[in-house]
């Protein structure tokens, strides 16, 4: 939603201000709201304050929170503190908690459609994906689906392109994937699966152990700012790129369906602008201080930075194209129409990256001086 188009239709934040002080134009005393202040619940699926998603989420609390003038407060948990971090989904469907911060990559088990709003392998960029909800009919896709479970779901972030990931040993050809036991999400996993490699679920604090222990020879998390944090560069030192099979990674937030639709129009709106303004404002921070992390990585931590090898990506390319094949063919006609939206969208997008972005990012990697 525009900014005009925001304010226009109720002034929901300064109609909030209102309540929350008592006081209207002109000094007059409006009624006492107090009890009709709400209190919701968010839960995430993020250690509290986890550099990235951990603070992302708590920014889009205190967002919502402002903007409806504080007849919204919402107070964060993170992941363990109500429910675990995979257990926020089913919480806020059944009415637990009102919302959560997460992403849709986690959400697999209840339909492969949900991935496609994360990423997807050979997929949209930070951008594009945001470009495809907005402009391409995708964010119709995102309600119809979310709603079978009960949830109104808003993108609010995204990590940028993701990386290849954490490696205890190198990787010089398709064949020694077969057989790795690696950390990923989402359709990445499916796509990883092809390639023989043995694929696990879990969080960043968990493989790290398990990187530690042996139990795991690679994994991939966010990128450089989150995984410093999470201190994998301690137990792996071979740093991997690039991520193809998330070219991008949204971050969510879901509310109950109910929870949403009981609000006045104005306090909707609110907490669909906290969602959308913060979209950018998370990606550009992610992109930032991810450039800042690499370098203390490389520069302090003996970090050795490389590249997959053609062949594997080209490997990764055809295994991520029999995973959306997969999804064209899917018993589940939502699941079908979400595919070929994407499809077009990805297509003449591409098309389009060609002359715009790729040729930009082309030119700057010349050698000239500057």
């Amino acid at each position: 939603m525009k900014r005009r188009e925001f304010l226009k239709a109720g002034g929901g934040a300064a109609a909030g201000a209102v309540a929350a002080t008592g006081v209207v134009a002109g000094g007059l005393a409006a009624p006492a709201i107090a009890q009709g202040t709400m209190q919701w619940k968010m839960v995430t699926a993020w250690p509290k304050n986890l550099p990235g998603p951990g603070v992302a989420a708590q920014l889009l609390a205190d967002r919502i929170t402002a903007l409806s003038g504080g007849r919204i407060e919402v107070k964060l948990y993170a992941a363990g503190e109500l429910v675990p971090g995979r257990g926020v989904f089913d919480a806020v469907s059944e009415g637990t908690a009102e919302l959560y911060h997460a992403v849709p990559a986690y959400w697999g088990s209840k339909s492969k459609g949900i991935l496609m709003f994360g990423s997807q392998p050979f997929g949209l960029r930070a951008d594009e994906q945001v470009g495809w909800l907005t402009h391409g009919g995708g964010q119709a896709l995102y309600d119809e689906i979310y709603g079978k479970f009960g949830l109104k779901p808003f993108l609010c972030g995204n990590s940028g392109p993701q990386w290849a990931g954490w490696f205890r040993t190198e990787i010089n050809s398709v064949d020694d994937l077969k057989g790795l036991r690696f950390r990923t999400t989402g359709l990445a996993s499916e796509m990883c699966a092809k390639l023989g490699m043995a694929v696990q679920a879990m969080g960043g604090r968990d493989m790290f152990q398990a990187l530690q222990s042996g139990a795991l020879d690679a994994g991939e998390f966010i990128g450089p700012w989150t995984d410093s944090a999470l201190g994998f560069y301690q137990v792996a030192k071979n740093y991997y790129w690039p991520g193809v099979g998330e070219p991008s990674s949204a971050e969510e937030c879901a509310v109950n369906a109910k929870a949403y639709a009981d609000l006045p129009d104005d306090l909707k709106q609110a907490v669909s602008y906290a969602c959308s303004s913060l979209y950018n404002d998370v990606w550009t921070e992610y992109t930032t201080k991810h450039a800042q992390a690499l370098q203390k990585l490389v520069a302090e931590q003996g970090v050795q930075v490389k590249k997959l090898p053609d062949d594997v990506m080209v490997a990764m390319g055809n295994a991520a194209g029999e995973v959306i094949a997969e999804l064209r063919d899917d018993s589940d006609e939502l699941v079908r129409r979400i595919t070929e939206s994407f499809l077009a969208y990805r297509s003449s997008i591409s098309d389009y990256m060609v002359y715009a972005d790729n040729g930009q990012m082309n030119a700057r990697a010349l050698d000239y001086k500057y």
